[in-house]
């Protein structure tokens, strides 16, 4: 499962469920997500994942966000060579689209990680479904029924989001609240 937790308001936007977690997937994902509001500025937070910092990721939103620039070729030249230089052009704040990263091992700074754990607990750990089509049914009908009306589950008020935002790098407030997400492979769960 790969998810949009919207920050500002609990919601979890445009989840997928798949067979497979993979640079395609996470790419149509957020494919199907900027297209909800095409026009609109983009911020993704996800752990460093290496789908998360991929080729194909990147020529996405250099395409969306009209940057013409020479990308170069993977693992070989420009911005395409290493994870690293990928990882940067993701996340210039120039670009509409965009990605921050959590540090490594710090999954549980991403709010997902905590809606993944409580479907976890709520929905997976005792459940007992007849087939993968249940399951994934059962998991989407639990997008709307876990939190109904949900408020954000950190950013409450507003003097905690500035605070979060002054010298964080994954608090960031923009013209659309930022997405934070996580892929996951609920058949294991």
């Amino acid at each position: 499962m790969i998810a949009n937790f919207e920050v500002a308001t609990g919601q979890v936007v445009t989840p997928s469920i798949g067979e497979t977690r993979t640079e395609a997937d996470f790419l149509a994902h957020i494919a199907t997500t900027v297209d909800t509001d095409p026009d609109a500025s983009w911020i993704f937070v996800c752990d460093q994942l290496n789908i998360h910092q991929s080729a194909s990721l990147i020529e996405f939103v250099a395409q969306r966000c009209a940057i013409d620039t020479d990308l170069g070729r993977k693992d070989k030249e420009g911005i395409l060579k290493r994870m690293a230089s990928r990882a940067a052009f993701l996340q210039d704040p120039t670009h509409r689209i965009r990605f921050v990263y959590t540090p490594k091992h710090c999954s549980w700074l991403n709010q997902v990680e905590i809606w993944f754990g409580i479907l976890t607990r709520r929905l997976l750990k005792r459940g007992r479904f007849a087939s993968t089509e249940e399951l994934k049914q059962r998991i989407l009908d639990s997008t709307l029924a876990i939190f109904p009306g949900c408020k954000s589950l950190f950013y409450q008020n507003l003097t905690m989001r500035k605070k979060l935002n002054e010298g964080s790098s994954f608090g960031v407030l923009a013209s659309r609240p930022p997405l934070i997400f996580s892929p996951h492979d609920t058949s294991s769960s």
